[in-house]
């Protein structure tokens, strides 16, 4: 196999779980109807974008996932047409009970068998006694273990010629307050909680969603420091472009312009700053809370997809982002989902 081009996308699924089937709390089942809109609008999303591999957040089962790749979108009284003829899913954790990470991989290219991370690696270590540079700051410790979201990794093969690409899907912690109401130390004294509770809860999800990255960024080094491994993430990272998160994740390196040539090793390059050197306008946003447009959805990729790599084997050939649907709130009775839908695409062409 020697492919000239390829394509990646990202696709939060906001909840595909059976119509029926209870969500998170405070969350309704979906209708028959609700269910029926929601694949249909899934599968043209995918029809229209094309992508060959397809990382998936909010999923919860596997059997929904079935109905969208057993959908028929072909032309009444032509031969059927279903994206199963055409992608491998990647699903096997989606029992309907939890949420999880999925894919779905053009099925020559996949390698091996995926693998769903839960725990932190052993390496992720949150905890300090004394801090050198700033002797005043207390003790810290963060005795979270495992992703709220487990990571699924697995290999594709896009050319014979060159290495397996590690391909990463994660879902890190949301930005929405953790509801600790129902903590012991909460319900014992309300009075000196209560007033507070919404900060409490957000600084408990940025704190998990920090320790995710971090644990996320440990497992990435251990594949890239060293080697020509290309690497590809494809998260809903609930937080922006510059934010701590992503910086975490990228390890910031330096982007060059004209005909300067660099790299990094470990670093990654996010494709919205990939596509801003392309454009002469940011229009990129992913999701919409309270009139804020946010860019909470991230292609991250290593030096073998950098344009300015010495090492780079695959160029950018811009970002799509669909996103028109969040115009509206009404995802429920549209079938819609409340993140954008991004595609990145390369070229081959070493440097």
């Amino acid at each position: 196999m020697n492919r000239k081009e390829f394509s990646v996308a990202r696709f939060n699924l906001f909840n595909l779980q059976e119509p029926g089937k209870p969500m998170n709390r405070g969350q309704t089942p979906w209708t028959p109807e609700q269910f029926r809109m929601k694949i249909q609008w899934i599968v043209w999303q995918l029809t229209i974008l094309a992508p060959d591999i397809v990382g998936l957040q909010e999923l919860w089962s596997k059997e929904a996932l079935d109905a969208v790749l057993d959908f028929n979108y072909g032309t009444p009284g032509d031969p059927p047409k279903r994206l199963k003829d055409e992608y491998q899913q990647l699903a096997t954790p989606a029992t309907g009970d939890k949420i999880v990470c999925g894919a779905l991989v053009r099925k020559e290219l996949l390698v091996g068998e995926p693998k769903w991370v839960d725990k932190f690696p052993e390496a992720t270590r949150l905890d300090l006694k004394e801090d050198p540079d700033d002797p005043q700051s207390p003790e810290i410790k963060v005795t979270i273990n495992a992703f709220s979201r487990p990571v699924l990794r697995f290999q594709v093969k896009l050319r014979d010629d060159q290495p397996v690409t590690e391909v990463f899907v994660t879902h890190l912690k949301s930005k929405l307050p953790t509801d600790v109401s129902e903590e012991a130390w909460f319900e014992n004294n309300p009075a000196t909680f209560k007033p507070h509770q919404k900060a409490l809860g957000a600084g408990i999800s940025t704190i998990r969603r920090t320790a995710e990255a971090v644990a996320l960024r440990v497992m990435l080094t251990g594949v890239m420091k060293g080697t020509t491994t290309p690497v590809i993430v494809l998260g809903d990272l609930n937080d922006g472009q510059t934010s701590n998160t992503a910086n975490i994740l990228t390890e910031q390196p330096q982007i060059l312009v004209g005909g300067a040539q660099g790299g990094s090793d470990v670093g990654l390059y996010t494709a919205q700053t990939l596509q801003e050197y392309r454009d002469t306008r940011d229009v990129y946003y992913t999701h919409v809370h309270q009139d804020l447009r946010e860019s909470l959805d991230h292609v991250l990729v290593s030096e073998q997809f950098y344009d300015n790599s010495r090492k780079r084997v695959w160029l950018f050939d811009g970002l799509v982002i669909n996103n028109d649907h969040l115009n509206f709130e009404d995802h429920k009775g549209t079938g819609t989902g409340d993140h954008g839908v991004v595609k990145v695409g390369f070229k081959f062409n070493p440097a």
